[in-house]
């Protein structure tokens, strides 16, 4: 994808701009009948839709010229689709993203004919922070601490708006700050849950979101932030690659682990916390990952971006009940990263041609990123290989998600390893699996300890340890200390091995130890415990410390989808019943090209 030749400011006019523009001419049209791909989109139930679709048909607003006679137009439909959505709930990041567009208008000095002042009075006592956050304590309501950013922002667009004095807006960033300083700790990324160990996208990303809160409301980013921002641009670097992928573990990837990546390094490089250089070869990066979300992402057969079809599985979360929304998102994270772009040089440039040499140049072959230290290690391992870059979380799903594959201590990279979004733990991806005969199910995905990484030549090695696996089936991880293990990551040109030594505390009785490797490559053939492929990137799949292994087609099954694509091939080994009285070593490895 390197060829790339046209500028992401050039992207955004030809091609984002129009799929707003079709959004609000569909729903001047349809209005409440409004379907995108048989979809009732205003029938959602998307708690941020109205803030959503506020600032998506803003920005095309704020796009047509002043003199341009569709301008008058444009405004009622506006002043007609506000009408239309303010029946329908909206919360939080939706307040934001209403808020937002309002500010933006008001700037532009649209407001007023933009929206109706009936409305506008409507709007001002309902897009309020005090909807969920307590005023007397500022306590959040039911919601996850990382939402003191929200409520920041929303005090402070509304003081803009001229709502509401500076003063809740002063406590609330204090709120934020203090979040943020207590949940990621010393190496500067905020942990999902209270201490959980849950790191993912949004832990690298949240920074880089706060940082442009204070750009968007007028505010000076203080020293700390930026030198938290730069850990989160560095992160960002290392997994650039040609092909305009971005963050592939967690939850909620897809497109928005893309885009994830731009939002990170146009604040970045706004900032100034990015050399003239990197700035240079993050902004290449950022246009090839616009570039995937519009050749790959945008799925022009229904005029929207496509989670949900062509082989691909989003997480409950974005469903496709969401399909509006999502559009509207989406398009408004990468118009506002180019904005910043813009802002800090690019407009109009060229991307780099040589990226890769670059990255091949300046970004380590292997590293790792701490998370957090304790009880539990939380790290991210980054393994570079041409134009394969593999993340290896060793994070905690915790509540809700640990047993489900996207947050596994395993080599993420596109079109090699995946996980499944909500998979649960039926299928277990290149993480062995025990079900003891008193029905217990144990896999080792929660609860490490003591990371070590090295390297020796063009082969590095990472390992760690587990005093208790992780019992499957509840809601949170429960740790189960009948089975220890010490594990070890190899990686090298074409390679990647795992090696597993489990030790039980007693002899246990097992009644099954299984493994799967759900692979995008076809034409499988397996003759022992060796699975080759006649066509994908991952050439062979080799096995040791299990007794047989099968292969079979998904045959397109829901339950074998990707947030990219569906997984052509499952590999299942296993072990029958047996007595585990002493230390076993399950052993795999994947050749790829």
């Amino acid at each position: 994808m390197t060829n790339v030749k046209a500028s992401m400011d050039a992207l955004v006019r030809r091609q984002l701009y129009p799929q707003l523009e079709f959004f609000f001419d569909k729903l001047r049209k349809e209005r409440g009948q409004i379907r995108i791909d048989g979809v009732p989109a205003l029938q959602s139930n998307d708690l941020f839709l109205p803030g959503k679709i506020a600032l998506g048909l803003g920005h095309v607003l704020l796009n047509t010229p002043a003199g341009s006679p569709l301008l008058p137009q444009h405004l009622q439909t506006y002043r007609d689709i506000a009408e239309l959505t303010i029946p329908l709930e909206n919360q939080s990041w939706g307040i934001y993203y209403y808020l937002l567009a309002l500010a933006r208008l008001q700037q532009a000095g649209l407001l007023s004919d933009a929206i109706e002042p009936a409305t506008l009075e409507v709007l001002r006592r309902r897009l309020d922070w005090r909807t969920f956050v307590n005023a007397a304590d500022l306590t959040l309501i039911n919601l996850p601490t990382n939402y003191y950013g929200v409520a920041f922002a929303v005090a402070r667009l509304r003081m803009m708006l001229g709502w509401e004095d500076e003063s809740f807006a002063a406590r609330l960033l204090d709120k934020t700050l203090e979040h943020y300083e207590r949940y990621s700790g010393e190496f500067g990324f905020s942990d999902e849950t209270e201490g959980e160990g849950r790191f993912d996208r949004y832990s690298i990303l949240l920074i880089a979101e706060i940082c442009q809160r204070f750009v968007q409301t007028g505010l000076a980013v203080p020293a700390r932030l930026k030198q938290l921002l730069r850990r989160a641009a560095e992160v960002a670097l290392n997994i650039a690659n040609a092909s305009g992928y971005g963050f592939c573990f967690g939850r909620s990837i897809g497109p928005y682990g893309d885009s994830a990546a731009v939002e990170i390094l146009s604040v970045a490089a706004y900032l100034d916390v990015l050399s003239e250089e990197e700035k240079r070869y993050a902004y290449t990066y950022s246009t090839l990952c616009l570039t995937r979300y519009l050749d790959f992402w945008f799925n022009p057969a229904i005029h929207s971006v496509d989670m949900w079809g062509q082989g691909r599985r989003t997480d409950t979360y974005r469903a496709k009940h969401r399909i509006l929304g999502e559009n509207f998102s989406l398009v408004h994270q990468f118009i506002s990263s180019n904005a910043l772009w813009n802002e800090a040089g690019f407009k109009g440039e060229a991307p780099q041609p040589d990226l890769p040499d670059w990255l091949a140049r300046t970004q380590p072959a292997f590293s790792l990123t701490w998370f957090a230290k304790g009880e539990h290690d939380r790290a991210l391992a980054i393994f570079r290989d041409g134009d394969h870059v593999f993340s290896l979380p060793l994070i905690n799903g915790g509540k809700s998600q640990h047993d489900n594959s996207p947050y596994y201590p395993l080599p993420f990279a596109e079109g090699i390893v995946a996980g499944i979004a909500d998979s649960g733990h039926v299928h277990p991806q290149l993480i062995p699996k025990f079900l003891l005969a008193d029905g217990s199910e144990l896999m080792a995905t929660s609860f490490m300890q003591r990371i070590v990484q090295g390297s020796e030549g063009e082969r590095h090695w990472l390992t760690y340890e587990q005093d208790g696996l992780n019992q499957l089936g509840g809601y949170a991880p429960v740790k189960d200390s009948r089975i220890r293990l010490r594990s070890r990551y190899e990686f090298e040109s074409g390679r990647i091995s795992r090696i597993d030594e489990y030790i039980p505390a007693e002899p246990l009785q097992v009644s099954e130890l299984s493994l799967e490797f759900l692979s995008f490559s076809e034409g499988a053939s397996t003759s022992g415990l060796t699975t080759r492929f006649e066509r994908g990137r991952v050439h062979r799949f080799e096995v040791e410390g299990m007794a047989h292994c099968s292969t079979e087609p998904t045959q397109a099954s829901d339950a074998f989808k990707s947030p990219s694509g569906a997984m052509k091939t499952r590999v299942h080994c296993s072990t029958g019943a047996f007595t585990f009285d002493r230390a076993i070593t399950v052993r795999w490895s994947i050749r790829y090209g």
